[in-house]
C-alpha cells in the first residue's frame, strides 16, 4: 500500500496510524443517545493471533504452486490488509485493541498491518511452509496496527444535505483498492465476511491467509461486522448480522462504482452468511425486474460462496424467490452432515433446519430437487466425505479441511465448475460431493484448466 496517507487521512477527518481510530462526531451528535459512540483513546490489550491454516491439498498433494518466485510487493511476513467495519472504535475502558464488539452504526474503512511470526522469516520459507502437507511448527498471524481512513459519509444517519458537507473517505478508499489492483494481473476483489463470536482482528487475519493461498492476486478485503465474543450473545449477533447487510451493500457499491474492479467475489462464513444473504436480498429488490446481465455490469458480483450457513433454510428460499440468484454470476452453498455448531443453532431455533446442514435422507422434496437441477447459477456441495471435515466441531471445514479449502480456493480464484474441480454429482440428489480419489482427479483435471499448473506461475 502507498505510504502517502497524510492528505487522505486529514481529508477524511480521522487520521490514525497503528493505534485506535477515534469516534466520528456523527456517532455522538446525529445518532440517538443510546447508540452514541464513546470517545476513544489508545490503550493496549492482548494481541489476537491465529495459526496459518493447513496447506490445501490443491497445493501440498496435487502439485499446484500459486506463489511467485519473488515476494510480491505486499505479502507475508508483513503486509497490509484492507478492511471495512461497522464496529465502534475501542475506548480506553474497552479490552479490545482497535475496535470494540458493539455496533458503531457507521461504515469505517482503512487498512490493518498483518505480521506472521516475528516478521523476520523469508518469502522462501513462507512458500515452503505453505506448500508442505505436514509443516513443522506453527506460524501465527497477528494484527500489529490499523490505519483508518475514516467514515463513509453515506453511512451517516443524517439528512443528505448534511452528509454532503462531511469529509468522505470513499474516494481515498477506492484509491487504495486501485493501487492493489494495479500491482496485480487480476482485477478481482475478494471479500471475506466472518461468523459470530469473534473480535475485529479475526476476519482481518482469516482474510489474510485466504489471500496468501490465492497467491496475492487481485485485492482482498475483510468486512468486520460487530459480533460479540460471547456464546450468550448468539441471538443478538444474529440480529446484528441482519442489520449489517446494509453496510456490506454500501461497501460493495464503492468497489463496483468507484474502482477498476472487474469482478467481486464474496465468501461468507457461519452467521456472516446472514450478512451476505441480507445484502444480496437488498440488491435483488433494488434491481427487481432488471436483466441479470445488466445487474452484473453494475454490481460486478461474480462468485458468492456461503460456508456453514446459519440461516433458516426457508428464509433462504424466500430470498431466492425474490431474485437473489440474479444478483451474482454464481452462488455456491456448502453443507455438512457433522456441523455441531449448526446442530446447536437448529435446536436453539426451534428445530428449523439451517442452510448449511446436509439434507437428511428423504427430506428433500421432489419440487426442491427439480428446482436445483434447473438452476445453473446455484451449486450445492456436501462436504461430508471430505478429508478432515469434522475437525474441531465440524464448523470451520473451509480452512481446516485440506480438501474443502482446495475447493473453496478453486471456486473463488478460478471460477471452475464443480465437475472441473474434481467433485462428483450425487446419484440421487442435485448435490455435489467429494469422491475418494479427489486428489487424483485434481491431478488429471487441473493441468488443462489452470495455465502454468504444473510449473507454478
Amino acid at each position: 500500500m502507498t505510504n502517502d496517507r497524510t492528505g487522505a487521512q486529514v481529508a477524511a477527518g480521522n487520521p490514525q496510524r497503528n493505534g485506535r481510530p477515534r469516534a466520528s462526531r456523527w456517532s455522538q451528535v446525529v445518532l440517538p443517545p443510546l447508540l452514541a459512540a464513546l470517545a476513544v483513546t489508545a490503550c493496549s490489550g492482548p494481541a489476537v493471533t491465529i495459526d496459518l491454516m493447513p496447506s490445501p491439498d490443491l497445493y501440498s498433494e496435487a502439485g499446484y504452486d500459486p506463489f511467485p518466485e519473488e515476494a510480491p510487493q505486499t505479502s507475508l511476513p508483513d503486509f497490509e490488509m484492507l478492511y471495512a467495519t461497522l464496529r465502534d472504535p475501542a475506548g480506553e475502558d474497552d479490552d479490545e485493541r482497535f475496535y470494540a464488539n458493539r455496533r458503531g452504526n457507521l461504515l469505517r474503512v482503512g487498512s490493518a498491518r498483518v505480521q506472521a511470526g516475528d516478521g523476520t522469516f523469508s518469502w522462501e520459507e513462507a512458500r515452503r511452509v505453505s506448500l508442505a502437507k505436514n509443516r513443522p511448527g506453527s506460524y501465527p498471524l497477528k494484527v500489529t496496527g490499523v490505519d483508518e481512513l475514516g467514515v463513509v459519509a453515506s453511512s451517516i444517519f443524517a439528512p443528505a444535505k448534511v452528509r454532503a458537507t462531511e469529509p468522505d473517505t470513499r474516494e481515498a478508499f477506492a484509491q487504495l483498492v486501485d493501487e492493489g489492483l494495479d500491482r496485480s494481473r487480476s482485477k478481482d476483489v475478494y471479500v471475506y465476511v466472518h461468523g459470530y463470536k469473534v473480535v475485529f482482528e479475526n476476519p482481518v487475519l482469516l482474510a489474510s491467509e485466504l489471500w496468501h493461498f490465492l497467491g496475492y492476486e487481485g485485492v482482498m478485503l475483510a468486512f468486520s461486522w460487530p459480533s460479540t465474543p460471547k456464546r450468550l450473545a448468539y441471538f443478538s449477533d444474529l440480529e446484528t448480522a441482519a442489520m449489517s447487510g446494509r453496510g456490506l451493500r454500501r461497501m460493495l457499491s464503492i468497489l463496483a462504482e468507484d474502482t477498476q474492479v472487474e469482478r467481486i467475489h464474496v465468501l461468507g462464513y457461519s452467521a456472516g452468511t446472514r450478512v451476505v444473504a441480507e445484502c444480496l436480498n437488498q440488491i435483488s429488490l433494488l434491481h427487481r425486474g432488471d436483466d441479470p446481465e445488466q445487474i452484473f455490469e453494475r454490481r460486478k458480483l461474480d462468485q458468492v460462496v456461503l460456508v456453514g450457513s446459519d440461516i433458516d433454510r426457508q428464509s433462504m428460499g424466500a430470498f431466492i424467490e425474490d431474485g437473489m440468484l440474479d444478483v451474482s454470476r454464481h452462488l455456491t452453498v456448502y453443507l455438512s452432515g457433522s456441523d455441531k455448531a449448526l446442530g446447536l443453532s437448529r435446536w436453539a431455533m426451534g428445530g428449523r433446519e439451517r442452510l448449511g446442514q446436509a439434507w437428511a435422507e428423504g427430506r428433500m422434496t421432489a419440487e426442491t430437487a427439480a428446482f436445483l437441477r434447473s438452476t445453473p447459477r446455484l451449486t450445492i456441495v456436501d462436504v461430508s466425505d471430505a478429508e478432515n471435515f469434522e475437525a474441531g466441531n465440524g464448523h470451520a471445514y473451509f480452512r481446516r479441511s485440506p480438501w474443502c479449502a482446495s475447493d473453496v480456493l478453486l471456486t473463488l480464484g478460478h471460477g471452475l465448475e464443480p465437475g472441473e474441480r474434481g467433485l462428483v454429482l450425487d446419484e440421487g440428489l442435485p448435490i455435489w460431493r467429494f469422491p475418494e480419489d479427489y486428489v487424483d482427479r485434481l491431478h488429471g483435471l487441473l493441468p488443462s484448466l489452470i495455465p502454468g499448473y504444473l510449473d507454478g506461475r
